[in-house]
């Protein structure tokens, strides 16, 4: 058993403290370090951290020892809740600070996307209809997805870009990149989607009218027809829409003219 561990169990939080810092301050720095370059952020952190470890008398020391069994060595553990105490403090405002002052270095649309997927957590779809529906209307979601792509390539790079691969959803994968936002342009498209609507509950076919026909933001759908976010009417639409797909399908229109 480590000092620290009988110093706790005897009752004794504090004299604990001073034992686990004196085992494990390497460890702590050095995984904080994993995702922190500059000296003041390392420093901060650290101090976050021990703040975190040391509440309600080590009680997430505690939590680990009470376990009846454990999955992961305690060095592994305490690795991991530092890791995740590091990226929550890069996403509290002054991290948040330090973090945005990567994206002033890229493009225009470069930079919009990295606010939006790494600073303020949005989706890729999200940050596509955002900035498609405010800012740059005829951006097609393919030249969209070469340009998350290069965000990812020019903010991901040296140890910061672990930190920000964190942050970020991910690039994008082979499913997103197959599966665009709904768009339905041609006058044909629109006269097929026209003759489905009708099968549709009420809901789901105001929402693929205001989305997908009168091309309104996601947000303000949400607002028009009372849901949560936008994420809800990417949701309902892009259901509603597989499904008039099969049934257009089920009666011989080729998937490809969909």
């Amino acid at each position: 058993m480590e000092d620290w561990v009988a110093a706790l169990q005897r009752g004794q939080p504090e004299a604990a403290w001073d034992l686990f810092l004196g085992r494990y301050r390497r460890l702590v720095f050095a995984a904080i370090r994993h995702y922190a370059q500059d000296y003041d952020d390392v420093m901060d952190v650290f101090a976050r951290v021990c703040e975190a470890l040391r509440e309600d008398n080590l009680r997430r020391l505690r939590s680990y020892l009470e376990q009846p069994t454990h999955r992961a060595r305690f060095s592994t553990w305490l690795v991991t809740v530092v890791r995740h105490l590091t990226i929550d403090w890069f996403r509290s405002q002054e991290g948040r600070r330090r973090v945005s002052a990567v994206g002033e270095r890229l493009p225009p649309l470069q930079r919009r996307i990295f606010e939006h997927v790494f600073l303020h957590r949005r989706s890729h779809v999200e940050t596509y209809e955002l900035i498609r529906s405010a800012e740059t209307p005829g951006l097609s979601f393919a030249d969209y997805l070469v340009e998350l792509r290069a965000t990812y390539r020019a903010v991901t790079d040296g140890r910061r870009g672990l930190l920000l691969r964190e942050l970020g959803a991910g690039p994008p994968s082979p499913a997103e990149e197959a599966e665009a936002p709904a768009t339905w342009h041609s006058a044909e498209q629109r006269e097929l989607l026209e003759q489905a609507l009708p099968t549709l509950s009420p809901q789901d076919r105001l929402a693929v009218e205001l989305y997908v026909q009168d091309e309104l933001p996601a947000a303000t759908v949400a607002k028009i027809i009372g849901l949560p976010n936008p994420k809800a009417v990417y949701n309902r639409v892009y259901r509603a829409l597989a499904d008039l797909r099969a049934r257009l399908e089920q009666a011989g229109v080729r998937r490809e003219d969909l």
